[in-house]
C-alpha cells in the first residue's frame, strides 16, 4: 500500500465485532466494499486501510473484538494497530476509560528491548487522544517500560551496582535525594541479613534509599532486588536458574511505579527501599541450619538458602517501619507457589485492610492490571515457627508457600501494610506485553493510592 504524505493524522476507527454491520451501512460504499473485501468484520485484531482518491490513507479500520474476546485478552486494540503501515494516527470511536485504555495499549505496545540489537520501531504512531490525561498516560508508558528494561537487562549487566545506577538516575531525573549503604557498612548500619545473602557475591550488596517529596501522607515501597539468585548453597538446577535476572522485578517494579508517583506530582512523601544484592556461594556464602539475627532483633533460622528474598526484605521492611510510614507495600518475584496459584497473568497481594484491598482490586479495572487478593491465614503462623529461632525461612512441607512468605514479611512491617508477590515476566508475547520483562501491580496502585491516602 502507498505510504501516506498525509500532515494530520489518519482517522484510525476501533470498532466492535457485534457493531461492524451497521457501521459498514453508514461508511462511504467504497470504503465499506473494500474492508469487506480484505476480510474486516471487527473481531480482534483486524486491520485494514482504507485507500483515498489518490492512493493515500483515507482510515483505518482496527478490530476491538466482541466483549467475550475482551474477557479473554485485554488490549486487544494493540494487535491491531501494530499492523498499521507507517503513519500517525488518531483513535476514534471511544471515549473516556476506554480511550485512555487504547492509547495506552498502543503505546505498550510500541516498546522494544534494543540494548543488544538494532529492532525496527513499530510503524504506526499514536496522536494523543483530546480529552485525556497525557501526563498519567505517559508516566504510566514511561514507568512501565523503565521496569520492562530493568528486568530484561542480564545479570552481566544489572548487578547491584547497576540497580543502584538506574536508581540514581530516577532520583536525579525526579530531583528525589538517594543514600546508599553498601558492602560491610551494611554490618555496621544493622542491616545483618542483607548483608549476609550478599556477601558471597563479587559485587557488594547494599541498601538503595530514595527520598521525594515534603509534605503529604509518607507512602514506603520496598523492592526485592536480587540481581540474580543461584539459590546459595542449596543451588538451584539449571533449568530453574534460566530466568533469574529477573529476581530483581520487584525492584525494578518499584522504581516503575516511583516514576508513575513522581512523574503525576502526587502529594506523597514517597520512599524507596531496595535491598540490592546477589545470591551467590563461595566460601563466606550463608549456610543451611544458620539462625541470623534481623535488624528488628527476631531470629531466623535458614532451612534453605533459596529462600533469600524474603531475608532481605524482612530488614528493609524493618528499617521502613521505623520511619513509620502511613502505609507500606513491598513487591517482590517471591515464590514459585504464588505462580502455581494464580499463573503468570495475575499479581497476587495480600493485606490485612479490607477498604486497602477494594481499593487495590478497583485500582486494577481502571489500570487493566489484574491482580488479586490472597489471604494472610493466621492459622499458617505457626508454620513459620521453627522453635529453635523465632522465624523459618522457609518452612518443610510444601504447602502455601506464597502465603507462609507473606506472613513471614509480615513479622517485619510495622505499618499499614500491603505485599505483591509478583511473577515480573511475560513468559509469551499478547498485545502490549512482549515477551519479557512485564510490570504487574503499578498501575493498579498508581489509581489506588489517592483512595487508599485519602489524597
Amino acid at each position: 500500500m502507498t505510504e501516506t504524505t498525509q500532515n494530520t493524522a489518519i482517522p484510525a476507527r476501533v470498532i466492535h465485532q457485534t457493531d461492524w454491520p451497521q457501521i459498514a451501512e453508514n461508511l462511504p460504499p467504497m470504503a465499506a466494499r473494500w474492508a469487506m473485501t480484505q476480510g474486516f468484520s471487527g473481531k480482534s485484531g483486524d486491520c485494514v486501510t482504507v485507500p483515498d482518491a489518490n492512493g493515500n490513507i483515507s482510515m483505518a479500520l482496527l478490530g476491538a473484538g466482541s466483549p467475550e474476546s475482551a474477557q479473554r485478552q485485554r488490549f486487544q486494540i494493540a494487535s491491531a494497530a501494530a499492523k498499521l503501515p507507517k503513519g500517525e494516527y488518531q483513535l476514534q470511536g471511544l471515549s473516556g476509560d476506554a480511550l485512555f485504555e487504547a492509547a495506552l495499549a498502543w503505546r505498550l505496545e510500541s516498546y522494544r528491548f534494543d540494548r543488544y540489537r538494532i529492532q525496527s520501531p513499530m510503524a504506526a504512531t499514536l496522536k494523543t487522544p483530546e480529552g485525556i490525561d497525557d501526563v498519567l498516560l505517559e508516566a504510566m508508558v514511561s514507568g512501565e517500560f523503565l521496569t520492562r528494561d530493568l528486568i530484561n537487562t542480564p545479570a552481566s549487566d544489572m548487578g547491584p551496582e547497576e540497580l543502584e545506577n538506574a536508581a540514581r538516575a530516577l532520583a536525579d531525573t525526579h530531583n528525589a535525594t538517594i543514600h546508599v549503604i553498601s558492602g560491610n557498612t551494611l554490618l555496621d548500619e544493622n542491616f545483618p541479613m542483607i548483608h549476609a545473602v550478599g556477601r558471597a557475591s563479587s559485587r557488594a550488596p547494599r541498601l538503595i534509599d530514595i527520598k521525594w517529596g515534603g509534605s503529604g501522607p509518607k507512602l514506603t515501597l520496598v523492592g526485592k532486588g536480587v540481581c540474580f539468585d543461584t539459590g546459595g548453597l542449596n543451588i538451584k538446577p539449571g533449568g530453574s536458574m534460566g530466568l533469574m535476572k529477573k529476581d530483581m522485578g520487584g525492584a525494578a517494579t518499584v522504581l516503575g511505579l516511583a516514576h508513575m508517583i513522581m512523574a503525576t506530582q502526587m502529594p506523597v512523601q514517597l520512599r524507596v527501599l531496595i535491598p540490592a544484592v546477589e545470591n551467590s556461594i563461595d566460601g563466606s556464602a550463608f549456610r543451611p541450619q544458620d539462625i541470623l539475627t534481623s535488624r528488628k532483633g527476631l531470629t531466623v533460622e535458614i532451612n534453605n538458602t533459596d529462600a533469600e528474598g524474603r531475608l532481605v526484605l524482612a530488614d528493609a521492611l524493618a528499617y521502613g517501619s521505623e520511619d513509620n510510614p502511613d502505609l507500606m507495600i513491598s513487591m517482590a518475584t517471591l515464590t514459585g507457589a504464588a505462580r502455581v496459584a494464580v499463573g503468570p497473568d495475575l499479581a497476587p497481594f495480600y493485606v490485612d485492610d479490607d477498604d486497602i484491598a477494594a481499593a487495590i482490586q478497583s485500582g486494577a479495572i481502571k489500570g487493566t492490571d489484574p491482580v488479586w487478593r490472597m489471604p494472610f491465614h493466621a492459622p499458617y503462623e505457626s508454620m513459620i515457627e521453627p522453635g529453635i529461632a523465632n522465624l523459618d525461612n522457609a518452612p518443610s512441607g510444601g504447602m502455601a508457600g506464597s502465603i507462609t512468605a507473606a506472613l513471614f514479611l509480615r513479622r517485619f512491617a510495622d505499618a499499614p501494610y500491603a505485599h505483591f508477590d509478583i511473577y515480573g515476566w511475560q513468559p509469551s508475547a499478547a498485545p502490549a506485553r512482549p515477551k519479557g520483562g512485564a510490570g504487574q501491580g503499578a498501575r493498579a496502585l498508581l489509581h489506588a493510592l489517592p483512595n487508599i491516602l485519602s489524597i
